[in-house]
């Protein structure tokens, strides 16, 4: 009687990952972008302190997790560390943002908040994309990034968009202000509707989280808080509904203006 054999699982592992000590050095050392690090609890003295060494002068998100974590992601031998590399290059939003002004044009940024979903990320990258948006802010920390899953979920949007991430968003934002673009919070806090605003020239759209909306800090830094009327009982749009609304309207008033 013949037994039936178990089929051996290989685990899918994401394109936006690379493992082991040398490749992930080899990556650090060719600047290549990289979202975060994870890094095994308890590793080895000798293992940390050649992280250590390579990690040297370089910001990067790291997160300290169980070994059990790092086995979830991938079967290879990855030798306590694990690196998230970004499928995009990432771009620095003031000298972008003067770039357009000098060129005589009128910049139109979304800058997002502490959006964390990455599929949501995604569409929101496609829908701007769509309407012309010039870039995509994004804080360094906090945020979703630019990874295969974003990538899928903007149809590709994300390789035609310029994204920007910001280790000091705030200050970021600011900068952008002091160039004379005026800084629009899509917000539930203010009874301004959007319709009845004046959205065109240079802007920044910002939205926020569908948890907490815009920090209050930059609803305070902002030109103009501008709010989605609604006739409904629900609380909220989805962030990335509201995204759509807002950069709709700035396009429609453009084009009356024609």
């Amino acid at each position: 009687m013949n037994q039936k054999t178990t089929p051996s699982y290989t685990r899918k592992e994401k394109p936006d990952i690379i493992y082991g000590l040398h490749s992930v050095r080899e990556a650090v050392e060719a600047k290549r972008e990289i979202n975060k690090i994870l890094i095994q609890k308890g590793i080895s003295k000798e293992g940390f302190d050649e992280i250590r060494g390579f990690l040297a002068g370089n910001e990067y998100v790291i997160q300290y997790v169980p070994t059990e974590k790092l086995n979830q992601l991938t079967s290879g031998n990855h030798q306590g560390i694990i690196a998230f590399v970004s499928p995009i290059e990432y771009q620095s939003i003031e000298p972008y943002a003067e770039q357009l002004l000098t060129e005589g044009k009128k910049p139109f940024i979304l800058a997002l908040d502490r959006i964390t979903d990455v599929r949501n990320f995604g569409a929101i990258a496609r829908t701007a994309e769509c309407l012309g948006v010039d870039a995509i802010l994004i804080p360094s920390k906090g945020s979703a990034l630019v990874t295969s899953d974003a990538l899928k979920a903007s149809s590709g949007a994300l390789n035609r968009l310029v994204v920007c991430k910001s280790d000091h968003f705030k200050n970021s934002l600011f900068h952008l202000q002091q160039l004379g673009i005026r800084l629009v919070a899509v917000t539930e806090k203010t009874k301004v509707a959007i319709d009845g605003a004046n959205l065109r020239g240079p802007v920044v759209f910002i939205l926020g989280s569908e948890e907490d909306g815009i920090t209050q800090d930059l609803i305070n830094l902002a030109d103009l808080r501008v709010q989605i009327p609604m006739a409904g009982e629900t609380g909220s749009l989805n962030v990335g509904v509201a995204t759509g609304i807002a950069l709709f309207e700035k396009v429609r008033q453009e084009k009356d203006r024609l």
